[in-house]
């Protein structure tokens, strides 16, 4: 294991590698409603096959044993089993009360897996976006309807990345962002615990484009999605899930040519297919990857749904010894976030 502050360092020295889907590897081992459930579950009044996060409770053998398999081959950062570890998301198994424990119990898993390897790990809290969004209608008769509300988000992402802090995660990663509205719920929630005097980890701030219009659900480009987040000042920016690496590059390449910290890209394994499986093989991801290192657009690289570890070790090899992008300064001028970025010429 490695000090959190030794991770800027090895970014600036090489391209990190992020582990794979966790989702993919907990469906290849097939667990039904009773693995789900366990012992202490058994008796749950509602079904809850599907609970991925609860496996880290129930079955934290299974959860561990896929962090080893990606640091085997060859990842530097794992992200917790904790998409879903948050009170609206465990609402749908009436498991609420389970979010706080949920992420301690991931970062802990996730560490003895670290604890295998001799050599740097560093564990990234993962905060999915919840299965609401904040800033789009479920109701197309009546589109000022909102399901949610920010301060119910900011409760509920604030208890999650409480649970991940007090386990110990050195990065806190928001992720799979299709609405900025929920994001900014997300960062407010852990800078109010940085207000409370939490020592709040570095954030990674990872998007997606939801198809080949270029832009989030709720339908920015990248530039003003940057332009949204860059008041946080994240370890890293980028860009995961719904598309495939060919179909991402130039969305990355957008980042990387505006935002001036890190940027990250985990893509799927291609498209879905028509049963919803992913055919892309590892060398086929990796070469994708591994030309984008090459044009300097990435600093941190892995893989979204789809991605094994075999996906893994070929990202980690595509990337290796090739020189991380290179972090511009510090941008000083006016930038304004609506669907597209303005920036305003001569402002600082």
């Amino acid at each position: 294991m490695a000090d959190r502050s030794d991770i800027a360092a090895a970014a600036a020295e090489r391209i990190l590698v992020l582990d794979g889907a966790m989702g993919t590897m907990i469906q290849a081992e097939r667990p039904d409603e009773a693995a789900y459930r366990g012992a202490r579950f058994a008796d749950h009044p509602r079904d809850v096959g599907g609970n991925n996060e609860l496996l880290s409770l129930t079955q934290p053998d299974m959860i561990r044993d896929i962090h080893v398999a990606f640091l085997e081959a060859g990842a530097d950062i794992l992200c917790t089993n904790t998409f879903g570890a948050n009170a609206v998301s465990q609402a749908d198994y009436g498991m609420e009360d389970l979010s706080r424990e949920m992420n301690i119990e991931s970062v802990r898993l996730a560490r003895e897996a670290a604890a295998s390897v001799d050599r740097p790990v560093w564990i990234a809290g993962g905060i999915g976006p919840t299965n609401q969004t904040a800033s789009i209608s479920p109701d197309v008769n009546d589109p000022g309807f909102r399901a949610i509300t920010f301060d119910d988000l900011a409760r509920a992402y604030g208890e999650a990345a409480r649970g991940l802090i007090d386990g110990g995660a050195d990065l806190i990663l928001i992720e799979t962002i299709f609405d900025t509205l929920n994001a900014k719920a997300a960062i407010f929630a852990i800078e109010s615990l940085r207000d409370e005097g939490v020592a709040v980890p570095p954030l990674m701030i990872s998007g997606t484009i939801t198809d080949r219009s270029g832009r989030t659900l709720t339908g920015q480009t990248p530039e003003a999605f940057w332009a949204s987040m860059s008041h946080a000042r994240p370890f890293s920016i980028g860009l995961n899930c719904a598309l495939g690496a060919a179909e991402m590059r130039q969305h990355v390449r957008t980042l990387a040519e505006v935002a001036d910290t890190r940027v990250s890209a985990y893509p799927n394994a291609g498209l879905p297919n028509e049963m919803g499986g992913y055919d892309e093989t590892p060398d086929e991801t990796a070469h994708h990857l591994g030309e984008w290192a090459a044009a300097g657009l990435v600093n941190i690289v892995g893989g979204c749904c789809g991605t094994t570890p075999d996906h893994i070790a070929a990202i980690a090899r595509a990337v290796d010894g090739k020189a991380p992008r290179r972090v511009p300064e510090r941008v000083r001028r006016m930038r304004l976030s609506g669907l597209e970025m303005f920036e305003a010429e001569g402002a600082a």
